[in-house]
């Protein structure tokens, strides 16, 4: 006979991870905003870590407490938001470990940079996948398709529009001429990780693959976050008088907005009851009772 599935609650560690990061995120982003001087970096780099900590402390330090309790529960919707976020601090993390200039608070990046890494990881692996996608069963994916894809063609069209010239004719990238960086780190990221993993995450889902209902849900927290988080350090961009182009405004303010129309959408068709489950640990079938 088939086992039936039970439900699959965090266990003590990731909780404890998650708690941790939580702390740590907000010594980080809280020493970053409010102790005047403490980032040694240059002028042009403040606006977009000043941006960044400013977010983290309002939105991401709330929703990842949040999501962490409702997951520790057992919801599913909870469980994805919680890897979403979490998601959002291994990507912030490990840009302030790779390209912030090296301050007190460097093993602290080291630290969240690695908790988020092992908790994501271990977090989906932990997941079962047809959960969510019987979750979201016969709710339409034609828009999480098309806005995952446009978001993968159009940071790839940005970034390569940047570091494409430069590199064909040997100079340094117009988005770290200002600096002492070596390399432009979040392009570095953006095009071997996050690009990918939008584009992969719309065909898997386009085939209706479960694990692509999974990989929508995540990145799109993770996306619209990360997305306020651009608006906000062009805020503090335009504020430090940094000139900021008209459509990069506005191309991450239309994508942030439909990320959150979007995100809305997604989790609010997950029924609040819906566990997050796994197979039992014992065999998917089992012999008869004599």
């Amino acid at each position: 006979m088939t086992t039936p599935y039970s439900p699959r609650r965090l266990t003590r560690p990731y909780v404890a991870a998650s708690a941790l990061t939580l702390l740590l995120a907000v010594v980080a982003a809280g020493v970053g905003l409010f102790v005047p001087g403490f980032y040694r970096d240059a002028a042009v780099l403040l606006p977009q870590l000043y941006g960044q900590d400013l977010l983290t402390l309002a939105v991401a330090v709330p929703a990842l407490a949040v999501a962490l309790r409702s997951a520790r529960r057992g919801s599913l919707r909870g469980y994805v938001v919680w890897l979403g976020v979490t998601g959002y601090f291994l990507y912030t993390y490990a840009s302030y470990a790779l390209l912030t200039t090296f301050n007190e608070l460097y093993l602290v990046y080291v630290a969240l940079f690695g908790l988020t890494l092992y908790t994501l990881v271990g977090g989906v692996a932990r997941l079962d996948p047809t959960a969510v996608k019987t979750a979201l069963d016969g709710h339409p994916v034609r828009g999480y398709v098309a806005f995952q894809a446009l978001v993968a063609g159009l940071v790839a069209l940005l970034w390569l529009a940047d570091v494409g010239p430069a590199s064909l004719a040997g100079t340094r990238p117009e988005s770290i001429a200002g600096t002492t960086l070596p390399v432009p780190v979040i392009q570095s990221l953006d095009l071997a990780v996050v690009i990918p993993s939008f584009a992969l995450s719309a065909a898997f889902l386009w085939k209706r693959r479960a694990w692509g209902y999974v990989f929508t849900g995540v990145l799109l927290v993770k996306g619209t976050t990360l997305g306020l988080a651009v608006l906000a350090m062009i805020a503090f961009m335009l504020r430090s008088g940094q000139p900021v182009p008209a459509p990069q405004i506005a191309l991450f303010a239309l994508l942030s907005v439909a990320g959150l129309a979007l995100t809305g959408r997604f989790f609010s068709a997950i029924s609040p009851r819906a566990t997050a489950t796994r197979p039992r640990a014992d065999a998917e079938t089992r012999l008869p009772d004599p």
